[in-house]
């Protein structure tokens, strides 16, 4: 998983895509965003809620697949948690 794909991997699971904001900031959005190169050289992977102009539940990842798959699982725990997706029903 990557930026490329986050967001239709968002989509498949229910995530509306207006709380979702990949390469800039944006109010009521999860963000997730790719800021400086870090001290190995590498870039530098930025994800938080945004709201008001505050950064909330910020992590900061040298890769960019962990800070994807990060935020990934944020947000399908919160689709589990209010129950738009969960276990599929067992076979006749």
């Amino acid at each position: 998983m990557n930026v490329e794909s986050i967001v239709r991997w968002l989509a498949a699971i229910g995530v509306p895509g207006e709380v979702i904001s990949i390469g800039k900031e944006a109010d009521n959005a999860w963000c997730l965003l790719r800021v400086e190169e870090s001290e190995e050289g590498g870039p530098v992977w930025e994800v938080f809620w945004r709201e008001q102009g505050n950064r909330y539940d910020w992590a900061r990842f040298t890769n960019e697949q962990v800070a994807c798959h990060y935020l990934f699982g944020r947000l399908a725990w919160s689709q589990v948690a209010r129950g738009a997706v969960g276990l599929l029903p067992a076979p006749a």
